[in-house]
């Protein structure tokens, strides 16, 4: 079944009307016609289940017959703060693989060693809208704009702060220390890894140093097995 992106739906409305660039691919593209059934996801968790009752190929009129709320919600929240890799289509496979396996929110962070200071937000917000609607998450994660790493760690969080880096120095293997169940903002750093004044402020603002094994992983690889362990240590 089809499955398309409607950020903008209201759950107490019987019909939605599909965007002109979305209508023209429900009808152009995926040849759909009245009668068919599609789904449709929020972004904030709503999975609604719909029929076609105009197929326009520049508004498609939706009859939405059954919606449901929190869909596969999980029961933890992951935050990924990652240095965005010097070759960009690294960064977006990250984005796009971390969203299919689950996360909630991610932060381009901009380190001493960043040898990339900018992304296109929006060109990353349509590669998680794809991979929303390529694994039917209800959740659309929130990716914010890159921020200083000193602007990052300062902020509140409520939850457990990790740090994971290279240099030497006491550090706790992620599935000791992650409490399941739980809230989680993760670290990861440049290609060039944190530098010690960075991991020093981290840890002074209540970040736990971790480690991801022993190999020396690239930025984007470490991102991704961190998110695969916090959702992996959650079941």
């Amino acid at each position: 079944m089809q499955l398309f992106y409607t950020p903008d739906i209201n759950p107490t409305h019987p019909h939605y009307l599909l965007s002109e660039e979305e209508s023209k691919h429900c009808i152009r593209v995926l040849r759909l016609e009245t009668g068919s059934e599609v789904q449709l996801v929020d972004g904030r968790g709503g999975l609604y289940n719909a029929q076609i009752t105009d197929a326009h190929p520049k508004r498609v009129v939706l009859q939405i017959n059954s919606v449901i709320p929190a869909f596969n919600k999980r029961n933890h929240y992951l935050h990924i703060a990652i240095a965005p890799t010097k070759n960009i289509e690294r960064m977006e496979w990250f984005i796009e693989k971390a969203t299919e396996i689950g996360i909630d929110e991610i932060s381009p962070i901009i380190c001493h060693r960043s040898e990339r200071k900018e992304v296109k937000v929006d060109r990353l917000n349509k590669i998680i809208t794809s991979a929303i609607k390529q694994s039917i998450k209800a959740y659309h994660p929130v990716l914010n704009e890159p921020v200083s790493f000193n602007q990052l760690i300062a902020k509140k969080f409520d939850g457990q702060k990790f740090i994971a880096h290279c240099d030497d120095g006491d550090k706790t293997n992620l599935g000791a220390a992650l409490v399941p169940h739980s809230s989680y903002l993760m670290l990861i750093g440049p290609e060039g890894d944190f530098s010690p004044s960075e991991i020093d402020s981290a840890l002074q603002n209540g970040y736990k140093a971790i480690t991801l094994g022993e190999s020396r992983l690239r930025t984007e690889t470490a991102a991704l097995e961190a998110c695969f362990e916090v959702n992996f240590l959650n079941r």
